[in-house]
């Protein structure tokens, strides 16, 4: 029983963690400062930012840039709790795992600053390494953190729209649309079959014969999903539907959005400045 309750443990905190990183349209409904911009030009603003911290020379840039993603974040009304939760996790520390060997002196020759021995090798930590190391974090972590800031404060349907207002192909967006509609229905769907199992099995006796509810499961879900699909696509084509979503909302920059993109091709422009 303590195992099936940490399996159903498991399974709600990741369906919860699930929710809160896709299903987070409370922020872009806020009266903030990057939710009042146009999605256009705020889209080619973060545009400039990111090329901004892709070609940056040097770790203070990236820091004081990472340091404006957190004063943005506090003037849209984003906790920022929530948004560092949101720019930690898995992307910045996964490539920290990947630039660890870079610390070494195999790997980034230079002055040494801790000597270690790990399985009969002797390894040197070098300040080169080090920087080399922070520099790629620092960059990383900026970047997810503009890309999250530009999902948090615009609705997802308008942020679609914007890019077809760029020239993406409609398949494209189309298809980035009805993925991002349905994945809460699927998990919802897991939900109740899981609830469903539970209620009438009560908990797995086997480890082989958890592994057939598990494939049931996945074979229920294509066939429910691929039933699915075919009565949305017949429900829009009997609507109307002629393969471009209409949406109501209309686009309208006005002088505070076109400073901030001045300001962002500003920011864009510093990096090419000799320091």
């Amino acid at each position: 029983m303590s195992r099936n309750s940490f399996i159903e443990r498991s399974l709600q905190g990741a369906f919860s963690f699930l929710r809160e990183s896709i299903f987070s349209e409370e922020y872009a409904a806020k009266a903030g400062f990057l939710q009042a911009r146009d999605p256009r030009l705020k889209s080619l603003s973060v545009l400039f930012l990111l090329l901004a911290v892709l070609l940056a020379r040097n770790v203070s840039f990236l820091i004081a840039m990472y340091a404006f993603c957190l004063f943005l974040a506090h003037l849209s009304s984003i906790n920022l709790g929530f948004f560092l939760r949101r720019t930690w996790i898995f992307i910045p520390l996964f490539s920290l795992v990947i630039v660890l060997p870079v610390l070494f002196d195999i790997f980034t020759p230079g002055d040494p600053l801790m000597n270690l021995r790990l399985f009969g090798f002797s390894l040197s930590v070098t300040r080169q390494g080090i920087a080399s190391a922070v520099f790629f974090f620092m960059r990383v972590l900026t970047s997810v953190s503009l890309c999250i800031l530009l999902v948090l404060t615009t609705r997802h349907h308008v942020l679609l729209k914007v890019l077809r207002t760029f020239g993406v192909p409609q398949v494209f967006v189309m298809t980035a649309g009805i993925c991002y509609r349905y994945i809460y229905l699927f998990i919802e769907i897991i939900q109740n079959t899981y609830l469903a199992i539970k209620s009438r099995v009560g908990f797995v006796s086997s480890l082989k014969k958890g592994q057939g509810i598990v494939a049931w499961n996945i074979a229920v879900l294509w066939q429910r999903s691929y039933r699915m699909n075919e009565e949305v696509y017949k429900a829009m084509l009997s609507r109307g539907y002629c393969g471009e979503p209409e949406v109501l909302n209309e686009f309208s920059a006005g002088p505070k959005d076109r400073f901030w993109l001045a300001a962002a091709m500003l920011i864009f422009a510093s990096v090419f400045y000799p320091h």
